[in-house]
């Protein structure tokens, strides 16, 4: 990629204004500047595309470069990225696994001085490019393997940050931190020749015991889901740390970021209920956690069953996920179940249920949409219910 030529002003007018082209069609057009790969320009505008609300910090600021667009979906957002720093803070920090740097971008505001470590070396070049253009000026970029940059650097760092990424050759589905390069698992004594504290980022499809059962001293577990989608799972670890961790279930919204926080060695006692007047369901972070039980202790609220994972009170109680009341209840075996839910239009979930939410639309000619909730799931008596609600 030739950096300079993508900078010409004429080049970059043309990718700002063909940030809504069809990119598709504009690739089979000539190609305007006969001194550059049309690839390269085209890459950007659909890079760019991607970055508009996942990095507005770089989509608003001038003269940014993007790498291939696989880059650009695996990264980080900025709204993770200022999430995991601020749970750090030092005078330097050593990025092992730099990436486009967006993390990087928001530790520099919590250190001294932050190292970006990438292996490959145009992505390191781009990358250097854009910190000078973002003004982010106590930033280092080596390229090179993260492992060899330590050993000669042979420097203590406050925080080493991992993201390691899955080998191409891994088979089989379950996740394993094994089957990552770097190879944390392998590495972990090596790292704490560097530094005493070490953040990996991991994606959330890794089983948390999982990750418990290769990594040792994990301080906290942080599972972190924007706007109720789970992106990425944050391990602290500390050297010194040799109790039970917690696992702290975040949600961020645009207007606020809220989190509870378990802790995996206590044992939390859930209590049982009917359906009473509310209706509780977790949010993804929450149900990711696994803390089932906890989340009946934590919010005071009755558990429907114990494969359930919805929660009933019959008050409005602060909760970290969604809030129904609940207009009616019915047995799923009812004969007349078909006058309620037949051809109507309501959102539909299922929730320890045997049906399947497509089969039950289809079934009963259910479409999408609506202020009308309807939950298909079972209650303490194992008996299969629909619960019809409206969203608090």
């Amino acid at each position: 990629m030739n950096i300079e030529q993508l900078l010409h002003i004429e080049i970059q007018d043309f990718i700002a204004e063909n940030l809504s082209s069809d990119s598709t069609k504009l690739a089979l057009k000539k190609n305007p500047f006969a001194e550059i790969n049309y690839t390269e320009i085209i890459n950007q505008i659909v890079s760019k595309k991607k970055a508009k609300d996942k990095l507005p910090t770089w989509f608003l600021t001038k003269n940014i470069i993007y790498p291939e667009k696989i880059s650009i979906e695996q990264t980080s957002s900025e709204l993770t990225a200022k999430y995991k720093a601020s749970l750090v803070s030092g005078k330097n920090l050593i990025d092992c696994t730099g990436g486009f740097g967006i993390d990087d971008y928001y530790f520099a505001q919590q250190f001294e001085s932050v190292i970006y470590c990438e292996i490959n070396p145009e992505l390191s070049k781009i990358v250097q490019h854009n910190f000078k253009q973002l003004k982010a000026e106590n930033m280092t970029c080596i390229s090179g393997d993260s492992a060899d940059i330590l050993k000669q650097l042979n420097q203590r760092f406050d925080c080493i940050y991992i993201d390691p990424s899955r080998r191409n050759d891994a088979k089989g589905k379950v996740f394993l931190l094994a089957d990552c390069l770097p190879n944390v698992v392998d590495l972990q004594e090596f790292y704490y020749q560097f530094s005493d504290t070490i953040l990996i980022k991991t994606a959330p499809i890794l089983d948390i015991q999982a990750g418990l059962n290769e990594l040792k001293n994990v301080a906290s577990i942080h599972i972190v889901a924007v706007e109720n989608e789970v992106k990425e799972l944050l391990w602290e670890i500390k050297k010194s740390f040799n109790d039970s961790p917690k696992i702290i279930a975040v949600n961020i919204e645009k207007q606020q970021t809220v989190s509870t926080s378990i802790e995996l060695s206590k044992n939390y006692q859930a209590t049982y209920s009917l359906p009473k007047k509310y209706l509780y369901e977790p949010n993804a972070s929450l149900l990711k956690s696994g803390g089932f039980e906890a989340v009946s202790e934590l919010f005071a609220l009755d558990k429907l069953h114990q494969h359930s994972h919805l929660y009933t009170a019959d008050e409005i109680k602060d909760f970290q996920g969604r809030r129904f009341e609940i207009t009616q209840e019915i047995p799923f075996q009812k004969n007349d179940l078909k006058k309620y839910i037949q051809n109507q239009k309501m959102n539909v979930t299922t929730r320890n249920f045997p049906l399947k939410v497509e089969d039950i639309k289809k079934k009963y000619k259910i479409s999408d949409g609506g202020t009308l909730f309807a939950f298909f799931t079972t209650n303490l008596k194992n008996e299969k219910i629909v619960l019809l609600c409206t969203k608090i």
